[in-house]
């Protein structure tokens, strides 16, 4: 029988995982509460503070707003319409993954204003995306897919049952839609809405590039610029207390929610809504989408790298290439290694260990953390414990790992559930060793979720600016620090190629990490129907603290 308690060898990386979490964020407490007290005074009170609290709490609620306005509608077409093929919709709300948010930021300036793409292919001035719009249009474009993906699998799995008892009372199908299904889709909305949030709280690239200030804008030029260390550390904490309201009205919101069925029988497949003449605004949508989301973007690159192609650039681009596809190999090893313990020790014994619970909660708080404010208390506790590791790599892995832990022990973790305890048991019965049963049982059947977690981590290292603009050693110049610094300064036609890369390498993987994963959801349906199955999944790109099961979501 398995024990209860943690095996030490597997509690040692989880309690790295709290300390390495937090005791930079305890340092950033004890920096910003450093100063004397007229001094904090006025720091806390300035009218400044308000002003950044309202300006990121609206810009979220709004991306919040449309990014459901385009992932929902795209999430119906794609699982209860008759739209073909369905496949395009699929891609066309994963791919804008691929893309980070600057470097649609910088497509969207380069393809504007005077001398943009528009005016130079068209002739109009068109004016460039700026301020509050220019970052809510950018930051709906290419954090929709959270939303997507969640709706998506919950969309597939829900049983009609209800939809059609509501039917059979009266109701029209747009009655039905808006008093069955959408609150159905609650636990689904909340936990994707909680990424698209975390994503928003923590973005600094695309507010900056658009000059709207947020917290996480004035962090960066609080501590870059102004050089005021106990002010970026008062921000900071001020933007982890946001985050913190966020997770709490998340978990609030999901409290008591309960959509599992209680009758017998398994579920069935929802009907197909037959669009008819609807059928042009849904191509029209999805085609405006997109053209917005992926043509815009990608043609603009290409236009600013063959108008002024540089030859000479190719060497920096290999460089910059091979030094970021280097750093996020490391981080993906390093990552992977620490998840599967804590993924181990959350499935196993969760439900017995408080150890086991504390440090899952642990993972995904380092997750939470805006990469900012992360990158902040790392730079000030290595300055005071350890100089020395001020801008090494090992420190930047190091923040990478503990930043993304969380991303990988989803995956891991859903593989474990399948994996049932009882084989390692039985290896234990047949005169295995725990380690040995672990080893030459459990890691090959959970094989495919290691491959999984690590290009989760890959991905998003590929794409993570914050961390690495303030933690990565003199020189070391990656994909996403280019395009940002040629951006910043307005050479469009240097930050191209950097720009290119990151959109194929990271549409790429996203592209095998789907293939990978609707080819498993569909080999499960040859499955013998006495055995039980799991609903077909979609990927998750990033997993929230919260998941619901019973919707089909992935963790």
């Amino acid at each position: 029988m398995t024990s209860r308690r943690p095996p030490l060898l597997l509690l040692l990386p989880a309690v790295f995982t709290v300390l390495g979490v937090l005791l930079p964020l305890a340092y950033l407490v004890l920096r910003a509460f450093g100063a004397e007290a007229s001094e904090l005074r006025e720091i806390v009170f300035r009218t400044r503070n308000l002003e950044l609290a309202g300006n990121t709490l609206g810009l979220t609620a709004a991306v919040l707003a449309c990014t459901t306005a385009v992932a929902l509608p795209l999430a119906f077409l794609a699982t209860r319409t008759d739209f073909r093929p369905r496949r395009l919709l699929l891609l066309l709300g994963v791919l804008p993954l691929a893309i980070p948010g600057y470097v649609g930021a910088y497509a969207l300036i380069a393809a504007s204003g005077f001398g943009g793409t528009i005016q130079a292919l068209t002739g109009i001035n068109w004016p460039g995306p700026s301020g509050f719009w220019g970052v809510l249009g950018v930051l709906t474009l290419f954090t929709f897919p959270y939303l997507f993906l969640n709706l998506h699998a919950a969309l597939r799995a829900q049983d009609p049952a209800l939809e059609e008892a509501a039917r059979l009372l009266g109701r029209t199908p747009w009655q039905t839609f808006w008093a069955v299904t959408v609150p159905h889709l609650r636990p689904a909305w909340l936990s994707g809405a909680l990424l698209t949030g975390l994503h928003v709280l923590g973005d600094f690239s695309v507010v900056s590039l658009m000059r709207y200030p947020t917290f996480s804008a004035a962090i960066y030029q609080q501590y870059t610029a102004a050089y005021d260390r106990v002010y970026s550390a008062w921000l900071a904490l001020l933007l982890l207390l946001l985050t913190a309201f966020v997770l709490w009205l998340e978990a609030r919101l999901m409290r008591g929610v309960s959509l599992s069925r209680v009758s017998p029988g398994g579920a069935r497949q929802p009907g197909t809504v037959r669009l008819g003449w609807a059928v042009v605004p849904a191509w029209a949508f999805a085609l405006t989408l997109a053209g917005a989301a992926l043509v815009v973007p990608l043609g603009t690159v290409l236009f600013w790298l063959t108008r002024d192609f540089n030859p000479a650039a190719l060497a920096d681009l290999w460089v910059a290439a091979q030094t970021a596809l280097g750093a996020a190999a490391l981080a993906a090893v390093t990552t992977t290694l620490l998840a599967f313990p804590l993924a181990y020790i959350g499935s196993r014994y969760g439900q017995h260990s408080r150890w086991a619970r504390l440090t899952e909660r642990a993972a995904y708080l380092g997750y939470a953390t805006p990469p900012l404010a992360f990158a902040l208390a790392l730079v000030f506790f290595s300055l005071q414990v350890t100089p020395s590791l001020y801008q090494t790599l090992p420190l930047l892995i190091a923040a990478y790992t503990l930043h993304f832990v969380a991303e990988a022990v989803g995956p891991i973790r859903t593989s474990l559930t399948k994996a049932t305890p009882r084989l390692e048991e039985a290896a234990r019965v047949l005169g295995l060793s725990p380690l040995r049963a672990l080893t030459r049982v459990t890691l090959p059947l959970i094989r495919p979720g290691l491959w999984v977690s690590a290009a989760f981590v890959f991905l998003s290292v590929l794409k993570e600016l914050p961390l690495t603009l303030l933690l990565s050693p003199t020189g070391f110049d990656t994909l996403a620090r280019n395009v940002w610094t040629y951006t910043e300064e307005a050479q469009y036609a240097a930050a191209a190629p950097y720009a290119l890369a990151l959109a194929l390498s990271g549409a790429l993987l996203t592209l095998l990490i789907l293939r990978r994963e609707t080819g498993r959801a569909e080999t499960g349906k040859a499955e013998p129907q006495g055995e039980q199955t799991s609903p077909r999944r979609l990927p998750q790109v990033a997993p929230a603290p919260q998941t619901d099961t019973t919707q089909g979501t992935p963790l």
